[in-house]
């Protein structure tokens, strides 16, 4: 055999042993805690055939607790690109069958490697984390290689799309780079992510927890709003991200792909004409006006679980992407509250972000009261919203479908806002208040005088609905542009995003804003 093809031949040896991470023992491992290992992660992830490895024979530099003598090929972690429905995506899987995926110098730079690419070529970036967190036979050279990590995810923020999956262990710092993405996705009863851990906790507080309630999907997905989405498989969760992407373009200087649909534009929805309850005290389900108006009734939900009062995800309108914000009447009666203003307006941060046009249903009595939204911050919040919405130079498009009150009606995408197109189905209540405490307000004292005070407050609350309580009142000064039949709202939406395509607006120049965090 030539020297040659003997050089060859070790080549191959050598990429067959990187494919192997920490060996067969603990691939096997990986699967018996029913976890795939990062190149499979990667196999399923991308189009087959599509991936092109980066830094396969890397491997790390420490010389400390005799670590010279124990090292793999990859280091850890498997990074490279490749292309999700023909689109290129740059990736990184940790492997968690090498040195528990713990993170070395080495492993960060590789990361940093691939972002810095993705950022050259404006194409979005996925990270899987299963890690045990930083490698501490490195000190200080892993805590760097994680800072390294995070300015990249800061300096791409908003210019392409960053996704992250949690399919393991995700603890210490490691979480930060996640939090700083634009999307999490978790997978259930396997996954786990917190700062500080149960036997720190434990020390530190005297509270006796277990990894799932401290840091497992579940919680995230509905108590604290860290996971976008949790799901029950890692096959799950690559199905949300492949899903995800055809949303969403490849950078900020790109539209997101239009899919091409046999669903009619003026295809109308009679039921629409008969959702709203008599009593305005009666909930109905926005989840049947949305599944009824976009195309072919396909919604990807964000942030399902979290701050159910609020409804956000994307959906498509005439093959356009779109990002839906909608009050949703079934929980807390629509009402906004801390965690669900937050929410919508990391979401419409996002869309204006990245160029996808707005669509927002109103159904909103106004703000939750009390002393824990008050002590919660509520004012800071609810203008997160506001500043998000003002902020938005993307296409906007507002339908208020029953209750718009007081702040919440501002807050909600309205005209004032720079709203483009603000309809109203002939049910909106447009007002500072509902009737009955606008009467207490307007007649107390009659009221209190009055023979029958129930009727007294009966009569004022009508005259006052018939005379504010309507859309025509808005609609009469132009902040409202048009009051339209329910079953036309998906050719009226089709055609308003239609006529703002090419909409031209910039904000005033500045170094960045000073958003009320």
């Amino acid at each position: 055999m030539s020297q040659q093809l003997e050089q060859v031949k070790a080549l191959i040896q050598l990429r067959e042993k990187a494919r192997l991470g920490g060996g067969q023992k603990r691939i096997d491992s990986q699967h018996q805690k029913g976890k795939y290992t990062a190149r499979e992660r990667i196999a399923m992830l991308l189009d087959e055939g599509s991936f092109e490895e980066y830094d396969m024979f890397v491997t790390h530099r420490c010389t400390n607790f005799g670590m010279e003598k124990n090292s793999f090929l990859g280091d850890g972690v498997v990074t490279g690109y490749g292309t999700i429905d023909g689109r290129l995506v740059y990736v990184f899987a940790q492997d968690f069958t090498v040195f528990g995926g713990s993170l070395s110098e080495s492993f960060a730079m590789k990361i940093c490697k691939i972002m810095d690419q993705a950022m050259k070529m404006g194409a979005p970036v996925i990270g899987v984390n299963d890690s045990g967190g930083a490698r501490i036979q490195e000190g200080v050279n892993a805590l760097a290689g994680y800072a390294e990590i995070f300015q990249r995810n800061i300096l791409a923020s908003g210019v392409i799309p960053q996704i992250s999956a949690i399919f393991g262990p995700c603890a210490g710092g490691a979480v930060y780079s996640p939090a700083l993405t634009d999307f999490n996705i978790m997978t259930k009863g396997t996954s786990y992510m917190f700062l500080t851990g149960p036997k720190v906790v434990k020390t530190v507080t005297g509270e006796d927890v277990t990894q799932e309630q401290l840091g497992g999907a579940s919680v995230h997905a509905s108590k604290s709003g860290v996971a976008h989405f949790a799901v029950e498989t890692e096959e799950d969760g690559i199905r949300v991200i492949r899903d995800l992407m055809a949303y969403l373009p490849q950078n900020n200087l790109e539209e997101a792909p239009v899919l091409p649909t046999s669903d009619p534009i003026d295809r109308l929805d009679d039921s629409l004409n008969e959702i709203i309850p008599d009593s305005p005290n009666k909930p109905y389900d926005m989840y049947e006006v949305i599944g009824s108006i976009v195309d072919d009734g396909k919604f990807l939900e964000v942030h399902k679980d979290y701050a159910t009062n609020i409804i956000v995800g994307f959906a498509r309108f005439n093959g356009t992407s779109v990002g839906i914000v909608a009050n949703q009447p079934k929980v807390l009666a629509g009402v906004l509250d801390n965690n669900a203003s937050r929410k919508a307006a990391r979401f419409v941060r996002f869309c204006d972000a990245f160029n996808i046009p707005l669509v927002t249903l109103v159904d909103v009595p106004g703000f939750l009261p009390g002393t824990q939204q008050e002590y919660g911050g509520i004012i800071l919040h609810g203008a997160k919203l506001l500043y998000a919405y003002g902020e938005a130079t993307v296409p906007k498009v507002t339908i208020t479908l029953r209750k718009s009150y007081g702040g919440a009606y501002c807050v909600m995408s309205s005209k004032h806002l720079r709203g483009d197109i603000n309809y109203a189905w002939p049910t909106a209540e447009i007002a500072v208040m509902g009737p009955s405490g606008a009467i207490e307000v307007l007649y107390g004292k009659e009221v209190a005088a009055a023979e029958d005070p129930v009727a007294f407050s009966a009569e004022k609350e009508k005259e006052y609905r018939d005379a504010f309580a309507n859309p025509y009142n808005a609609a009469r000064y132009g902040y409202i542009d048009d009051i339209i039949e329910p079953r036309n709202t998906r050719f009226r939406i089709i055609r308003a995003l239609q006529q703002l395509a090419t909409k031209k607006l910039v904000n005033p120049p500045k170094k960045h804003d000073n958003l009320p965090l």
